[in-house]
């Protein structure tokens, strides 16, 4: 778990990273995971891998290990080249084998996540000219800004993140049969 301090506040070590946390404070926990159900597997035009690649690529850039490895094998369970793409995207989109449509969203996102106000007029202009839609365009910013928000959320309690990359596929059974409402389940 990379030398980190153990959860900051009082969490059920069986249930690592934010899902402590929602379980925690299912009255904080409940919203937010509703939002993810929404942005990540709700009806779209954009593949639930495609939506879940967006959340592990800015949970990447946050060095949020839990949330890039959760999402990460999220994404992987629902894109064709599993993680081989996941991990090409995370180390250089601009080279990854995805759409052009996906690669100007995901600059999109990589500037929302550093701050939202370097999004330009010239990054949507980009992005439509892919192909993007309104709702994709809004539905990328709105996955960045909640995931640098999550991200922050995991590592400002200490969240616990394994290193085992076997976890986090057991993990994107679950939510790729269930969705995210199942992390509250008792």
């Amino acid at each position: 778990m990379k030398g980190r301090p153990m959860p900051y506040v009082d969490v059920d070590p069986d249930f690592p990273g934010i899902v402590g946390l929602l379980r925690f404070r299912p009255e904080t926990g409940r919203p937010l995971s509703e939002l993810a159900e929404v942005l990540l597997r709700g009806p779209h035009t954009l593949t639930r891998g495609e939506r879940e690649l967006i959340a592990a690529y800015v949970s990447s850039l946050n060095k949020c290990h839990f949330c890039a490895s959760s999402h990460g094998a999220f994404a992987a369970a629902q894109l064709p080249d599993g993680m081989s793409l996941v991990e090409q995207v995370e180390a250089d989109p601009g080279q990854a084998p995805i759409s052009r449509k996906l690669r100007e969203l995901l600059k999109v996102a990589a500037k929302v996540q550093r701050s939202g106000g370097e999004v330009t007029v010239g990054d949507i202009a980009s992005a439509r000219a892919a192909g993007a839609t309104d709702i994709e365009i809004h539905d990328t910013v709105l996955i960045a800004a909640a995931f640098c928000m999550y991200n922050r959320y995991v590592d400002g309690l200490a969240t616990i993140a394994p290193d085992d990359p076997s976890v986090y596929a057991q993990q994107a059974k679950q939510i790729v049969a269930n969705g995210y409402m199942s992390a509250l389940a008792s």
